[in-house]
């Protein structure tokens, strides 16, 4: 035996990695039904949330919000204006920007997928749920920060239990 098997490796559950993968695949479990009955996906559920938050917005910029390439979006965008949930033009200003919208339908859509919110579920009390939540985002935009090379610890040793 090596000395490296003497030594005790993280196990997958000490892995804040796998605990935040794993958590995203529960809220898919959990979406599922929402959106199945709304009959989109949760790609397409994020992006109409994303437009109601700020309509009529530049294919790049959602693609920013959503961190989403143009190439993946695009034919989440074909589907959602199919279905009549959005508009794409071209912007008169520059013709080569492309602006979304929702119609009225996909407003419609967003309200109804919002009278079935997963909250609760959760089962965690609105701070921790905020808590959480701002946590999330402060790890992801560190973790973008750090892959862009931009991180001011990337060489502290991994010391802390959980981040891994």
């Amino acid at each position: 035996m090596t000395q490296s098997h003497d030594r005790a490796l993280p196990k997958l559950a000490d892995f804040l990695c796998f605990a935040v993968y794993s958590a995203n695949l529960a809220f898919g479990r959990a979406y599922k039904p929402i959106i199945e009955e709304l009959g989109i996906t949760y790609t397409q559920w994020i992006t109409i949330v994303a437009l109601w938050d700020d309509d009529h917005q530049t294919v790049k910029s959602l693609g920013e919000k959503l961190f989403l390439e143009s190439n993946t979006l695009t034919p989440i965008l074909r589907r959602l204006e199919e279905l009549g949930y959005l508009r794409r033009r071209r912007d008169p200003a520059d013709e080569r920007q492309l602006i979304v919208g929702l119609t009225e339908e996909g407003r419609r859509v967003r309200e109804q997928g919002e009278q079935r919110d997963l909250v609760d579920a959760t089962g965690l009390d609105a701070a921790e749920f905020t808590a959480l939540q701002q946590a999330v985002v402060k790890l992801r935009s560190s973790l973008l920060k750090h892959a862009k090379g931009g991180g001011a610890d990337a060489e502290e040793p991994r010391r802390r239990t959980g981040t891994r």
